[in-house]
């Protein structure tokens, strides 16, 4: 019997083939990044810790939430996020709890950097640094708020109140004003001598010294967090001492009550600050020529 054939169109053979392509790519199962497992509670490390704040206060982490310089938090390497951890200052033994919610620190020999609030909690924040231990916990119960997605913090200005304005006198009860006659002196005669008021003694002027350090490298990185945070802030070098000393200055020609008012906010962001006299400037060495 004569069996008929029908051609095979071009289109359809390049139809099937793209099918068994497609089929064949179907048996490849598509990658997907396994989620970090959670850490083991107990787990203990030991090494260098540091802490942040400005200018990263505000900016987004790496959890995705907005970092708070204020609360306790702080960035690790590997930990999964959300992960709680009980820091040991072992120079002092003071310990503080925090939750992982940025990655870092990106120095080599560091195991963690702390946000700034938990480096005041166990005195670290003059130093920079310290040797901890981390230990996993479990997460408190009930668990903390988080903090609020804000936008980063603005410096704070220092701006002196407007001096004070005594009223203007009431004209109609001025007493009436009495105009000496004007007399006329001989060529001979010696001229009147018009005495000058007494110059009124200088007010003295005040700021606030949020450290003193030996190493001016130390100074100047308090300097530059204190910039962020209040204006005015500024490295100043005693004089006549040696070994010189670098005092790390914030404020300028204050009024001792002003400079008290602002002592008691610096020492919240660095734990220490006096009122002193405003420092007079130190002149720059003469270039050589």
């Amino acid at each position: 019997m004569r069996v008929l054939r029908r051609p095979i169109h071009a289109g359809f053979v390049v139809v099937a083939l793209a099918a068994m392509f497609i089929a064949g790519c179907g048996h490849h199962s598509a990658r997907v990044k396994a989620p970090i497992a959670p850490a083991r509670i107990g787990s203990t490390e030991t090494g260098v810790a540091s802490w942040y704040g400005i200018p990263y206060d505000g900016r987004r982490a790496a959890s995705g939430e907005i970092y708070d310089m204020r609360q306790l938090t702080a960035a690790h390497r590997q930990l999964p996020f959300q992960t709680w951890v009980e820091v040991t200052n072992l120079s002092n033994g003071k310990q503080v709890d925090v939750r992982i919610n940025d990655r870092g620190p990106f120095v080599k020999g560091r195991i963690l950097d702390l946000s700034q609030a938990a480096a005041r909690d166990i005195d670290m924040l003059r130093a920079g640094t310290a040797r901890v231990r981390l230990k996993v916990i479990p997460p408190p119960n009930p668990l903390p708020s988080p903090p609020p997605s804000a936008p980063p913090r603005e410096p704070v200005e220092i701006t002196a109140p407007p001096p004070a304005v005594p009223d203007a006198p009431d004209v109609t009860d001025a007493p009436p004003v009495t105009v000496p006659p004007v007399t006329t002196t001989t060529p001979d005669a010696a001229p009147a001598v018009t005495p000058y008021p007494a110059t009124a003694p200088p007010t003295p002027s005040y700021a606030v010294q949020a450290g003193a350090f030996s190493d001016p490298a130390r100074a100047e990185s308090l300097r530059a967090v204190l910039q962020d945070l209040f204006a005015e802030a500024r490295v100043v070098s005693s004089s006549g001492r040696t070994p010189p000393l670098w005092r790390v200055i914030v404020g300028h020609e204050m009024t001792r009550e002003q400079a008290a008012e602002l002592a008691i906010r610096v020492r919240r962001e660095t734990g220490n600050a006096i009122v002193v006299p405003e420092p007079e400037p130190v002149p720059s060495p003469a270039p050589n020529n």
